[in-house]
């Protein structure tokens, strides 16, 4: 009897990409969350900062673009490692200059190498799943969400304390870089280990094959509309709750909270899910339930049903991304590094769009019709689920396109 049981390597791999997608969403959650600090550190007026904001998910595409042909002659594994403690000292330095310059410099190689570090963590990812043959990428994206949640109750606890940035992030950073490269002595390369004969009968053409963006355009759209979803609730869900819904300012800090637990619950399960269930089901009611979110959150004549509402957005936005991402891995087997670098892209759209869009709407109109916008772009992602689904191989080379494939 065959022993389906991944080997130890992969088992090692897999803990310490975890690792290191648990220290991003600890960097990330610190900067995000400490933004009034920063601005009040340098004193920068409301017009200018929507552009210091801007600056950071678009120089992060550009990482990501560059990223798609730095991993031609370097292993995603070795970026990874390079460009994770950069990130964690750019915020550091962030943190602690005096002049609008210096901000300005940090969150540039800030986003530079975030954009890197995403495509290269997702990058590992796929290619481990393949290694796995079965779902893992939610837990991925799990410990993602559980740093998050970390980091957010850092800074929480910072403000509360009235800390000064530079003391709250150099002890963090000061742990969080060795941690991410310890861990990274574990990663796994496919280009490096051949760990199974799957992985090797693909690692000829990972650089030959074409990535046909007809194909993955469907994936491009779900990455844009989720992370549209996402930066709303991050941006807005705040000023929602205490101006439209009348909370107090205390309770309007709860829905992001309650939104990120559920996301870190959803992607903990998640795996099993589309084990039992398959990606297509899987995706489909995840976008249904964001949908009906958003829906409530629309319709909320209390702020406790407009939690309910957000506990709903976290439970369905939270598998679409690392299943999106997966979806591209098995649509370009041989060139699934290039795919994921293109796809990541679009996480950084969703962003750019997502606030400026839900803010407009809601200064020009009301809020409650603002919401209404992303919870559309959310339920078409039910049109696109067939894209999830597992394509023989052969296909994504650029040439035959699967039927399973719609691209509306």
């Amino acid at each position: 009897m065959t022993d389906s049981r991944p080997s130890r390597r992969l088992r090692q791999g897999r803990a310490s990409l975890a690792i290191s997608f648990f220290v991003q969403g600890a960097i990330f959650a610190l900067l995000v969350t400490r933004i009034p600090a920063l601005q009040d550190r340098y004193g920068i007026s409301d017009g200018l900062l929507p552009l210091f904001l801007a600056a950071v998910p678009i120089l992060a595409g550009v990482g990501s673009v560059g990223t798609e042909h730095l991993v031609k002659r370097l292993r995603p594994g070795l970026v990874l490692r390079v460009v994770q403690p950069v990130v964690s000292v750019a915020l550091l330095a962030a943190g602690s200059g005096t002049t609008v310059w210096q901000l300005a410099a940090a969150l540039a190689v800030f986003g530079l190498t975030v954009g890197a570090l995403d495509a290269s963590m997702n990058m590992l990812g796929v290619s481990l799943q393949r290694a796995y043959g079965r779902s893992i990428m939610l837990g991925f994206h799990g410990a993602y969400s559980l740093g998050g949640i970390a980091g957010a109750s850092l800074a929480w606890v910072g403000a509360h304390w009235d800390l000064p940035l530079p003391t709250l992030y150099a002890p963090l950073v000061a742990t969080l870089v060795p941690v991410a490269l310890i861990a990274s002595r574990w990663y796994v390369d496919r280009q490096a280990d051949r760990l199974t004969d799957h992985l090797a009968a693909h690692q000829a053409d990972d650089h030959g094959a074409a990535v046909s963006m007809r194909a993955l355009l469907p994936l491009c759209l779900v990455m844009a509309f989720a992370y549209i979803g996402d930066s709303t609730v991050s941006n807005w869900s705040a000023k929602y709750l205490e101006d439209v819904l009348h909370s107090s300012e205390q309770l309007a800090t709860v829905p992001y909270n309650v939104y990120m637990v559920t996301t870190l619950l959803g992607r903990s399960f998640g795996d099993f899910g589309v084990r039992r269930f398959g990606a297509v089901a899987v995706v489909r009611a995840g976008a249904l339930l964001a949908g009906a979110g958003f829906a409530v959150v629309a319709a909320a004549p209390s702020p406790w049903v407009g939690m309910c509402g957000f506990t709903l957005l976290g439970l369905g936005l939270c598998v679409l991304v690392p299943q999106t991402f997966a979806a591209a891995g098995r649509l370009f087997p041989g060139a699934s590094d290039a795919a994921v670098a293109r796809l990541n892209i679009f996480n950084y759209v969703g962003f750019l769009i997502g606030s400026p869009l839900v803010g407009a709407l809601g200064g020009a109109w009301n809020y409650r019709a603002a919401m209404l916008v992303p919870m559309a772009l959310v339920l078409v992602t039910i049109r696109y689920a067939r894209s999830f689904t597992p394509v023989p191989a052969g296909y994504g080379d650029g040439h035959e396109r699967p039927r399973t494939v719609d691209v509306g």
